[in-house]
């Protein structure tokens, strides 16, 4: 019960974490110092990969209507005029596809450096730096565009190459733990001229391929032989994770319609500074 009580309160940091711009990573590697779960090495780093399909699972539950490429019902331009391709929405395949170009910097590094990037930047320190880094950076970025339009106001209007130019801020999230996937992502999105809410929902539908490829790799390396203990543990994380990540998706959807991201700059700041004060007194002790 100890075990499964922990594994909610991952699933509730992982559900908040993930989609606000404040890093999932910085917040487990915090969390894991004060309460470690009572499982093997190998189980532990498939789990923070694997809780994060429930919190997926939120957003394909919320945007379905947008990232589902399939139906008549509001089929304003299909691809075909009869047969299979009359039910195939051209422009959430066209989304998608832009999706996908967005996904292939992270994808290519990914597989073929992430065990070098984990063992070299995995590290409290690390990760402080890139949460204040990225913190500053979130703030100079809104008072930039402070008082301007966006040029990009809709998804459609995301081109190929903006796509590439934010998979690229999303590469940097995959070798530096701590810039946070959605902060990098949305970053870049405000830097190029996106809006906040285009930014933030392309940022959410990115998450999709990029955490379904994760987790199926971290699953296949670990195999499929879990124990009771281990099933129950990671569904507990992952359905923890689902639920709370539809309640803060809806609320970061609402906020960001009338106020800015300075004030996760300012959070990730200062908990950039508290990790690395806990890290360095915890390294001096040592």
């Amino acid at each position: 019960m100890i075990e499964f009580l922990k594994a909610v309160l991952f699933g509730i940091v992982e559900g908040i974490t993930e989609w606000l711009p404040i890093s999932s990573t910085g917040h487990m590697i915090l969390l894991d110092e004060f309460v470690k779960l009572d499982v093997s090495q190998e189980f532990w780093e498939m789990f923070l990969v694997v809780i994060q399909l429930g919190a997926i699972l939120a957003v394909v539950l919320l945007f379905w209507n947008q990232i589902w490429p399939f139906g008549k019902k509001k089929n304003y331009d299909p691809v075909g005029k009869s047969g299979f391709l009359s039910y195939c929405k051209k422009d959430i395949w066209v989304l998608w596809f832009k999706i996908i170009a967005a996904c292939i910097p992270a994808a290519v590094v990914g597989l073929l450096f992430d065990e070098f990037f984990e063992s070299l930047f995995y590290n409290g320190v690390c990760v402080a730096i890139a949460l204040i880094v990225f913190g500053i950076g979130f703030i100079l970025i809104e008072n930039r565009n402070k008082g301007k339009a966006a040029k990009i106001n809709s998804l459609s209007e995301i081109t190929f190459q903006t796509a590439f130019m934010i998979g690229i801020f999303q590469l940097i999230a995959a070798i530096f733990p701590g810039t946070s996937r959605s902060g990098a992502t949305i970053l870049g999105a405000l830097l190029i001229g996106v809006s906040r809410t285009v930014a933030a929902e392309f940022t959410f539908f990115l998450a999709i391929p990029v955490m379904f490829g994760a987790s199926l790799l971290k699953i296949l390396k670990f195999g499929f032989s879990f124990s009771g203990n281990e099933a129950m543990i990671l569904l507990a994380g992952m359905v923890t994770a689902f639920l709370v990540s539809v309640i803060v998706i809806r609320f970061l959807m609402s906020y960001i319609k009338k106020h800015d991201f300075k004030v996760f700059g300012w959070y990730r700041i200062i908990l950039g500074i508290v990790v690395l004060f806990y890290f360095g007194i915890a390294g001096i002790m040592r």
